[in-house]
């Protein structure tokens, strides 16, 4: 069976993205939402194994629902919050999705509430500055992260549709 998968996995990495797409279509009975190649091989692997394998095991099913719902997140400045925001000059432009200065960023992980506070320049978490929103991620996390992922202030980007026109 793991013969079977693997070389059906050679087919799928030489097919071009409509190839890739139908056979989505073919195993999960619907749309693909992406028309990225490595994303759909990645998918259909993923769904052809679970056919012949089964899937993940209730226990870790769970745990995936876990750490979905441990997305809690608070972005928004306090009505009220005093801002000081001193004399610092900014070097550069600055991110337009990051709260203002003096905002403190809240996230639930892991049981505990995370907090940042966005500084001037770079973060604060835990007393310690960091430069990026992802090094602070890093530090809570112990694994890469995009920061402003990690903290709610961007979604995913859904892929473009490739509808035929």
């Amino acid at each position: 069976m793991e013969q079977a998968i693997a070389e059906e996995m050679e087919r799928l990495a030489r097919m071009p993205v409509p190839q890739l797409r139908a056979r989505y279509r073919e195993v999960y009975g619907e749309e693909a939402s992406s028309g990225h190649r490595q994303h759909l091989v990645r998918r259909i692997g993923w769904r052809l194994q679970v056919l012949a394998q089964g899937d993940l095991t209730e226990r870790a099913q769970q745990r995936a629902r876990e750490i979905a719902r441990d997305a809690d997140l608070k972005t928004q400045v306090p009505r009220g919050w005093p801002l000081d925001v001193g004399t610092v000059k900014s070097t550069g432009r600055r991110d337009r999705r990051l709260p203002v200065t003096g905002s403190v960023l809240r996230r639930r992980y892991r049981e505990r509430t995370v907090e940042v506070k966005v500084l001037a320049e770079g973060f604060e978490y835990a007393g310690q500055r960091y430069d990026s929103l992802s090094a602070v991620a890093r530090a809570i996390t112990g694994t890469r992260w995009n920061g402003l992922l990690f903290f709610g202030l961007t979604k995913r980007r859904k892929a473009k549709s490739h509808a035929a026109g």
